[in-house]
């Protein structure tokens, strides 16, 4: 019996000590290392999402999660991931560029192990262009046969849409024109297939903002499954042993913190409390860049900085003054003075390297004189009588850097007066879609390698367009390019589109992305992505 007690006692003793060492040890490691040890990775992604169905997503917080919670027929590669490799499909045919069949794995799943079949992305897409459901990615889908009368109303019969279950594992899709870009627009979140059978559990098919995207019920196919949200807080992703292609996920869990300041970003990174940053404040560029090499990462974006301007509001509804707003913008100044981070000042609004070799025109410059001219001529020469407006951003130091440079110069070379105003991102989304601003800070990533992806959404109704400008002719050139079977012409069709954007201006292209964050070394397997891509699967720790 003393022996028993003993051995007890002992135990107890060493069970305590045990625990006294790991939380001794927890409090000495930092939240990185301590994360590290057990496979999560904690990351910024700017600001709060502000909803988890792809369907109506806009934003690119959305889309970062999309990459870890969804997956489409096609999907990155780990060492390329701008590349089209096998995502839910394993191959796909085409003679043509305008028919299109999908194979697709046979062992497809739900996050809820149930069957991914070809009649998901029937349902799926039939949900995005329904009218009911006010998507504002729905044009992404216009290029199907049918999908732009469907969408709009003019048909009610989705079995005019260009896109057929031929069985369970077989989708043949029909489109408009040729496409051969069209595995790349596959990649993007307004194709991916949604769970059906959860979606009907908590409403209708149309029916917006309904609990299945909560944790506990969202359902997804991509190679981490939705563990918890915790709002404003953070969102945390696990590996989904559903995935097909698990064995390749080796991280357990993403933690996905929403940090709206890049200065906060910073401090936190810098205390141990991130392994990767979204962004990085402008003043610390050079710092990193030159201090701290083995932090900073720096790669180019398909993505567009530029302010929308809202068309509808007189002064701005006159195009010599949006002509006089875009001369006076010194960008090479900018870039050098304020950004420092290796942007490219816009020349036209669509970037280099978009794809099918397109050049975008060589039309803006920095003309001040030509500006105070324009202005005059509208009726408000050296800025007298014209009204005050205001700059809108969403909550960022950068915006607001970028925002009162342009201030100033406004103020300079057309002696106008402009204020700044902030929001956070899902007001600052609401004001912008609902035209709510004067002028408005923008940005555009390219959703797929061809310039009609920043080009189309200028379209007038289109749901991104968010300017109240619209022009038929414009119209009609970008619907002559999804028809016209001949690369060089359809170029040609684009780039007078494009010259026609530039001569109107409803927006004001200011530069060319770079991305510039911080990420810790011990972070492998990330590749760096025009498009904004994230292969979470092929990440890890060195160990």
């Amino acid at each position: 019996m003393v022996a028993w007690l003993f051995r007890c006692f002992f135990a107890a003793l060493l069970v305590l000590g045990l625990a006294w060492f790991h939380q001794a040890r927890s409090q000495r490691l930092p939240r990185i290392d301590l994360a590290r040890q057990e496979g999560r990775l904690i990351l910024g992604n700017g600001a709060e999402p502000a909803t988890l169905d792809p369907s109506i997503a806009t934003g690119v917080p959305e889309h970062h999660l999309f990459d870890a919670l969804f997956e489409g027929l096609t999907a990155g590669m780990v060492e390329k991931p701008d590349a089209q490799g096998p995502g839910v499909a394993t191959h796909w045919d085409t003679d043509d560029f305008t028919t299109w069949v999908f194979h697709l794995r046979k062992d497809a799943r739900w996050s809820d192990g149930q069957p991914l079949t070809a009649q998901d992305f029937v349902w799926s897409w039939q949900r995005i262009l329904s009218p009911e459901l006010a998507s504002e990615y729905a044009e992404m889908l216009y290029p199907l046969r049918g999908a732009r009368a469907f969408n709009l109303g003019e048909s009610q019969d989705f079995s005019t849409v260009g896109v057929k279950a031929l069985d369970a594992h077989t989708l043949k899709v029909e489109l408009d024109g040729p496409a051969p870009y069209f595995p790349s627009m596959l990649r993007h979140y307004s194709w991916h297939p949604v769970p059906r059978h959860v979606i009907e559990r908590f409403g209708r098919m149309t029916d917006r903002d309904t609990p299945w995207t909560r944790a506990g019920n969202l359902v997804g196919n991509g190679p981490f499954q939705l563990k918890e949200w915790r709002f404003t807080h953070s969102i945390t992703v696990e590996k989904n042993p559903h995935y097909w292609d698990a064995k390749q996920v080796r991280l357990k869990e993403i933690v996905f913190l929403p940090i709206v300041s890049d200065a906060t970003e910073e401090r936190a990174f810098r205390d141990g409390q991130l392994h990767k940053t979204e962004s990085l404040p402008l003043a610390q560029v050079p710092v990193y860049r030159e201090k701290h090499p083995e932090f900073y990462h720096e790669h180019a974006l398909l993505s567009t900085y530029f302010y929308r301007v809202n068309v509808a509001k007189p002064p701005l509804n006159d195009k010599r003054v949006r002509r006089a707003l875009a001369l006076s913008i010194d960008r090479a100044g900018l870039i050098r003075n304020v950004l420092r981070g290796g942007q490219k000042p816009t020349t036209g609004f669509t970037p280099p390297g978009a794809g099918q070799g397109y050049t975008p025109p060589d039309m803006l410059r920095f003309d001040p004189e030509e500006a105070r001219r324009c202005l005059a001529e509208a009726g408000y020469p050296g800025g007298k009588g014209f009204p005050n407006f205001e700059i809108l951003i969403n909550t960022l130091e950068s915006h607001r850097t970028i925002a009162e440079a342009l201030q100033e110069m406004w103020k300079k070379h057309l002696g106008i007066k402009v204020t700044v105003t902030n929001q956070d991102w899902g007001v600052y989304l609401n004001s912008q879609k609902n035209l709510q601003y004067d002028v408005c800070r923008a940005g555009w990533v390219g959703d797929y390698l061809d310039p009609f992806t920043f080009l189309s959404i200028w379209q007038t109704g289109n749901g991104n367009n968010q300017t109240g400008w619209g022009n038929v002719r414009y119209d009609e050139l970008m619907q002559a390019s999804l028809l016209e079977r001949d690369t060089r012409k359809r170029l040609e069709l684009l780039k007078e589109a494009e010259t026609l954007l530039l001569d109107e201006l409803p927006v004001l292209p200011i530069y060319w992305y770079v991305r510039s964050q911080l990420i810790r070394p011990e972070l492998k397997g990330f590749k760096a992505s025009l498009l904004e891509h994230c292969c979470y699967k092929a990440w890890y720790f060195e160990p």
